[in-house]
């Protein structure tokens, strides 16, 4: 009985995600009617003046990132947090750090980043932003975004040797992360991931409210606040919090051990 039961509401959520998905698809013509930049696979620097900032001060970042590091196998794969990504990535080789997920601020994460948090919490329309890590031999397969309301930003942290072969395709287009320097695309275009080499690649991955025109800027925002209410992102947000209190634990552990 409870395996029946657990179908029909597996299928419930897998219908109201398709119809989610096919809304906010078809709200893709009106962020291209009123985008304020355009609407390219990848996106022109130029157009988001706080990348500058973030990039002079990557290395205060990188810092950061080297202690989270120490707890490498206690970071949860992304699957873990986020269950609706199972469909790209089943095995433990995508892990993510979350600070910040759909405007959830995850305080006790940030605490242990206090630079990087001053830092991202200075961007305009941030949303989300966590570290992404990626284990050797890690390949995600092709998919895309369902929300044309925001674009996708990487800042390369830690990139493995030969760089050429831990990459991202977009629309078709190659391009691979360099340390210290940004990528910024649209993830409604179909992108596909290869980290090919020995090493373990890491960025910080933030979206941000895409630049829009009135009224295009307020339909976004209010979809976006929408987002934020839905099973999907309170489920995140839920199994964020079990993480987190698990991470406490074995942190205070750790501590007193060391006494």
């Amino acid at each position: 009985m409870t395996s029946v039961v657990e179908n029909i509401r597996r299928k419930k959520k897998n219908l109201v995600k398709d119809l989610v998905g096919k809304l906010l698809w078809s709200l893709e013509k009106m962020t291209e009617t009123y985008s304020a930049v355009p609407t390219t696979p990848f996106l022109d620097y130029d157009d988001f003046k706080w990348i500058d900032n973030l990039e002079d001060n990557w290395r205060s970042i990188h810092r950061e990132l080297d202690g989270i590091l120490s707890y490498n196998n206690l970071i949860p794969s992304f699957q873990d947090i986020s269950e609706d990504q199972r469909s790209i990535s089943k095995d433990d080789n995508w892990k993510t750090f979350f600070l910040y997920g759909f405007g959830y601020k995850a305080g006790e994460n940030c605490s242990m980043c206090p630079e990087t948090t001053k830092l991202i919490e200075q961007v305009p329309g941030m949303i989300t932003a966590f570290f992404s890590i990626l284990k050797p031999g890690k390949h995600i397969p092709e998919h895309r975004g369902v929300f044309k309301g925001i674009v996708r930003y990487h800042l390369g942290l830690k990139v493995p040797h030969p760089a050429k072969q831990c990459h991202i395709r977009v629309a078709g287009q190659d391009t691979f992360w360099e340390e210290g320097k940004s990528i910024l695309f649209d993830d409604t275009y179909p992108h596909e991931v290869w980290n090919e080499t020995d090493g373990m690649r890491v960025v910080l991955l933030m979206d941000v409210i895409h630049p829009l025109r009135f009224p295009g800027s307020v339909i976004n925002k209010t979809i976006i606040n929408l987002i934020k209410h839905t099973g999907y992102v309170q489920n995140a947000r839920k199994n964020q919090e079990a993480w987190t209190r698990k991470f406490r634990q074995y942190r205070e552990k750790r501590i007193r051990s060391e006494v």
